[in-house]
């Protein structure tokens, strides 16, 4: 239950990873690693959970992500594939002290961004052709283009963080463990009536001792986390399907329908009927 340790593999004479990563979908997989990682979607689209805050990914999607902030991306069942460009590098990769050379230092700024995740929703083609060519260049000139993509991420000012201000990485393992656990329960079960019983039994607390551990460590009630994984579940359904409206409400879990759109509105910013007017439909319904 607990997110996937990953150790990604680096091959013999490299002193960082850089792969295309291709399937038919991308499952749920939460995980975390040591490494900071640098995805590029390729191809498809889907949502994505990081930290504290789930939200769907276009196609073209780039985000940094720092070390131990799990995450997964969970690909729309609908898409014919799922492709994304992955860079995974730790800190001291060029050596310890490197980032803190003055020519540097505005990536080492970008690196300690990362903490909270960073998306970068207007980054130009010519950065994409960059990282999308990474994994196919031989390892020096891999190596010098990767310093050159950060550097341009990191004068991108646009650039936003993933999690919220309320967002703090939990502070031991066990901390960690419960709390990951909670998150790939609810992403399977929030379309159903979540108990705070039967959640906080996952964590083995009270269900009052439990609700002030939730909001202290991931910056937010249950309730507001359940409504958001419910939203994002709306979106894709009114993207995907043609489905009515309080049909796209009942599946994604609200049994009352001024309920979901206010909770939509509150988080979309639109109602449900204009979020899908202005996004074309995927999907066949």
């Amino acid at each position: 239950m607990k997110p996937r340790y990953e150790q990604p593999g680096i091959s013999d004479g490299t002193t960082f990873t850089c792969f295309v990563r291709s399937e038919s979908t991308f499952d749920f997989a939460w995980h975390h690693h040591q490494e900071y990682e640098l995805t590029l979607i390729t191809a498809g689209i889907g949502t994505r959970y990081v930290g504290t805050t789930v939200e769907r990914y276009q196609l073209g999607a780039m985000v940094l992500l720092g070390p131990d902030l799990p995450h997964t991306f969970a690909s729309e069942q609908s898409e014919a594939n799922a492709e994304a460009v992955v860079t995974q590098f730790r800190y001291d990769f060029l050596g310890p002290e490197f980032f803190a050379l003055p020519p540097f230092r505005v990536v080492d700024g970008l690196l300690a961004r990362s903490a909270h995740g960073l998306r970068f929703d207007h980054v130009s083609d010519e950065v994409r052709a960059h990282v999308t060519r990474l994994p196919h260049l031989e390892a020096v000139t891999r190596t010098v283009s990767l310093l050159d993509v950060l550097r341009h991420l990191a004068e991108d000012a646009t650039a936003s963080p993933i999690t919220g201000p309320g967002y703090v990485m939990a502070p031991g393992l066990a901390v960690r463990d419960r709390i990951d656990a909670v998150c790939r329960y609810l992403q399977q079960a929030h379309t159903e009536p979540v108990e705070l019983a039967e959640v906080a039994a996952l964590a083995h607390m009270s269900p009052t001792s439990f609700s002030r551990f939730f909001r202290r460590v991931m910056g937010r009630t249950l309730t507001d986390y359940i409504n958001q994984l419910r939203v994002e579940t709306a979106c894709s359904l009114l993207t995907a399907t043609s489905l009515p409206v309080t049909e796209v409400a009942a599946r994604s879990g609200y049994r009352n329908l001024s309920n979901f759109n206010r909770r939509f509105r509150e988080l979309k910013g639109l109602r449900p009927t204009e979020y899908r007017a202005a996004h074309p439909q995927t999907g066949n319904g």
